[in-house]
């Protein structure tokens, strides 16, 4: 069953066309919200990327609930398309190893911090050895 699925993600890959034949999509951004209507965090796909921007990710909200509005979040994702008019949207595939994006780490540093956030700035190691020779 998971080779088949391998196969399947493998083939995915070198589609040409992903938002119409692709199922599985490695490596997508999300951005964590809050929803009002269901009084929880949850995860919007981000603008950039080979998959249309603001499509909803399904993931557990416990998970996305420990860090601040505004995380942005890198995972793999199955994509489900439904009939009658409904939106298609992503569910995590492997949710327990949801992680920060790495890729956005200073941008999510600002996020949990404030944006006035200033990064810590590296001692110059010349000064340190001009400060230890006197």
């Amino acid at each position: 069953m998971t080779n088949k699925r391998l196969k399947l993600m493998q083939l995915s890959l070198v589609d040409e066309v992903p938002e119409l034949n692709k199922i599985f999509f490695l490596d997508v951004f999300a951005e964590s919200y809050f929803d009002s209507s269901r009084k929880r965090m949850r995860l919007n796909t981000i603008n950039g990327q080979s998959v249309p921007r603001d499509l909803k990710v399904s993931c557990p909200a416990k998970l996305v609930a420990h860090y601040p509005e505004g995380t942005i979040f890198k995972l793999d994702a199955r994509l489900v398309r439904r009939g009658d008019g409904r939106h298609p949207y992503f569910v995590a595939v492997n949710r327990s190893n949801l992680q920060r994006a790495l890729e956005f780490f200073d941008y999510n540093l600002k996020v949990q911090n404030g944006f006035d956030y200033e990064f810590p700035k590296k001692k110059d190691k010349d000064k340190k050895e001009k400060s230890s020779k006197k």
